[in-house]
């Protein structure tokens, strides 16, 4: 087992990490930017090192700063958590060309799977249902347009290298096509350096299920309960719950074999999820090479640790956990909790003024808050998750709701009363829901606010 790990992340999730990291007896090292200095993660780990600025690519991005700092402390390993450089298949290569294990899978596993367009073309040829779309890359604004009329609008163009809802762009009739596809290109080529975009067929109400999967180097591999991610804007998850409504025994067994076909298909090991469009039938959608934010419902309907897992995988202990021991317990949500001003999603920094963490039995809460610790416009918005398991899912609903309300943050604007708001909806309370909720609950909020003529 590793004696040292050094987390490439920040906020709830090398606080997770780290605290994962002591369970297991390990040391662990903490980076920081230099607003970051007096965050409670720099604060937790055994030791903390500046790698840099503010500037994500000059610090939490800065491989060079990264890799010295594993150098100056002697970590064996590196957690690269989600987002920065979870899925940089250059950051894995370079880790283990100089000695240090990445927490994760091989740097040609997170190419393939980072290429959406290779990625689709790998699992059909496994023989997992993909989204009717292009084969591979679009080259023109020709190709585009026979691609969307074989396959029919509504469509949705997405950038290759693309994640984290950026890169995509709905078409919904050809006349918008022309002007949407150069739009998403320049986007792809901003954040992610690639313009290069594919199109699939767009799913006006479908559901989004993803699928935790677990494998070894050594061929074993296991897979969880779903997660239904459908609540969510601009392609960004806001809340998840496991198991999904949707989903019964025989077909999540069959989501399962998929997404086991997929970490064959790939030689993906560590921690992965498969994530698919349900709307009567199910496609694969892609596969993220990380662990995931939502992970924790998995763990509270499993009982498993999957940070824990994760770190005994790339120290070279094989997976113990057998099919047979994965049973399904319960029924949990998780909210994401997010610096802005709710229903308009636009940033809150600010400094917190005070803040009340819910409790109780089956509630969780994954944050780094810390009284009038700065929220910066740097990072992402998100700044805790809120978690519930209960026995079913009319308990934990109303777990949530009781555990929504003792949730106090001051100083700053959050989505709290957006969260508060879904959880009373009699839609969302009966599973009547797809990717459009959200749009389609504010949309009814600003028709019944707007005044009558």
């Amino acid at each position: 087992m590793f004696k040292k790990i050094l987390i490439a992340n920040r906020g709830e999730i090398a606080v997770r990490i780290i605290r994962a990291c002591r369970e297991l007896d390990i040391r662990t090292v903490a980076i920081h930017s230099e607003v970051d200095a007096n965050a409670l993660h720099a604060h937790l780990a055994d030791e903390s090192v500046c790698v840099g600025p503010a500037d994500v690519n000059l610090s939490y991005r800065h491989i060079p700063n990264i890799l010295s700092a594993a150098e100056l402390t002697d970590a064996e390993a590196i957690h690269p958590g989600y987002g920065f450089l979870a899925e940089d298949g250059h950051f894995a290569e370079v880790c283990e060309s100089v000695g240090v294990r990445f927490i994760g899978p091989s740097a040609e596993a997170i190419r393939l799977l980072g290429d959406k367009a290779k990625a689709r073309e790998t699992m059909k040829k496994a023989g997992i249902p993909v989204i009717p779309g292009s084969d591979g890359p679009i080259g023109s604004e020709e190709e585009a347009i026979d691609v969307a009329n074989r396959i029919g609008y509504p469509v949705i163009i997405k950038a290759v290298s693309g994640g984290g809802g950026r890169g995509i762009r709905v078409v919904q009739k050809e006349g918008e096509l022309s002007s949407l596809l150069k739009t998403a290109r320049l986007e792809g080529k901003t954040v992610f350096g690639d313009d290069s975009v594919y199109i699939e067929k767009f799913f006006v109400e479908p559901r989004h299920i993803e699928v935790q999967v677990l494998a070894d180097d050594k061929g074993k591999a296991v897979f969880f309960p779903e997660r239904d991610c459908s609540i969510q804007r601009r392609h960004q998850k806001l809340i998840e719950e496991s198991p999904s409504l949707v989903i019964e025994e025989k077909l999540r067994r069959e989501l399962g074999r998929c997404a086991l076909e997929a970490v064959r298909a790939t030689q993906y090991v560590n921690a992965g999820t498969v994530e698919f469009l349900f709307e009567k039938e199910f496609y694969f959608m892609e596969m993220n090479a990380r662990i995931q934010v939502e992970h924790p419902i998995t763990e509270c309907v499993s009982g498993v640790d999957l940070i824990k897992e994760q770190i005994k995988i790339a120290a070279g202990r094989g997976l113990e956990l057998k099919q047979n021991q994965i049973r399904l317990q319960g029924h949990s949500f998780e909210c994401r909790i997010n610096a802005e001003c709710p229903e308009k999603f636009t940033p809150s920094p600010g400094t917190i003024t005070a803040f009340h963490l819910p409790g109780g039995p089956g509630i969780r809460v994954d944050s780094a808050l810390m009284h009038q610790m700065k929220v910066t416009p740097y990072y992402d918005s998100m700044i805790a998750k809120l978690i519930v398991h209960a026995e079913d899912r009319e308990m934990a609903i109303a777990k949530m709701k009781m555990a929504l309300s003792e949730f106090k943050i001051e100083g700053i604007k959050t989505n709290l009363p957006l969260h508060q708001r879904i959880f009373e909806d009699p839609t969302f309370v009966k599973g009547r829901y797809s990717t459009s909720y959200i749009n389609n609950l504010l949309s009814s909020s600003a028709l019944s606010e707007s005044p009558s003529h």
